[in-house]
């Protein structure tokens, strides 16, 4: 199967939508996307990017993406954050997740990035024995904490003029 990849222009963004919708439903959230288009397109292609973005094409049609974005380690750098490696239901196991994956750390080789990591559900054993299969390490001694609009809202509210 011809695949190709390339650097995710604006005029993608309803296609990765579409593919992060495609994630969301597999890690059981399917209403957890709250992001659209726009979005999408300002964040990644406005006055100041958020993210990169490499997309899998077959035939002009986007099959894959992967997402990633800079973070800064105070103890090690300069380092990329692999925020998402989507690959169509349809197109899996032929490699496109792999080379969009080598695209990736290729990039944070030649970038000289001290550090690339990403997050795996705990339940997808799929990946899991992919990154591992890779050479990645698997932390299992580190939670991720977050905070939502509403949360952070609800802190300063309770704990501004600190």
């Amino acid at each position: 199967m011809e695949f190709s990849i390339r650097e995710g222009q604006p005029e993608d963004m309803p296609s990765v939508f579409k593919l992060i919708h495609e994630l969301a439903i597999f890690e059981n959230e399917p209403n957890a996307v709250t992001i659209s288009v726009e979005d999408l397109m300002e964040d990644g292609f406005g006055d100041h990017p958020e993210f990169e973005l490499l997309v899998a094409e077959i035939n002009e049609s986007i099959v894959g993406i992967a997402l990633y974005y800079k973070r800064y380690s105070t103890w090690k750098g300069r380092t990329l954050h692999l925020e998402d490696l989507i690959v169509n239901n349809e197109y899996r196991g032929k490699g496109i997740g792999k080379a969009l994956y080598h695209a990736v750390i290729k990039t944070a080789y030649e970038r000289g990035i001290k550090r690339l990591e990403w997050e795996v559900l705990d339940w997808n054993k799929n990946a899991i024995d992919f990154y591992m299969n890779s050479g990645a390490d698997m932390l299992t001694n580190w939670n991720l904490c977050k905070m939502t609009p509403e949360t952070m809202k609800k802190y300063l509210e309770q704990y501004e003029g600190i």
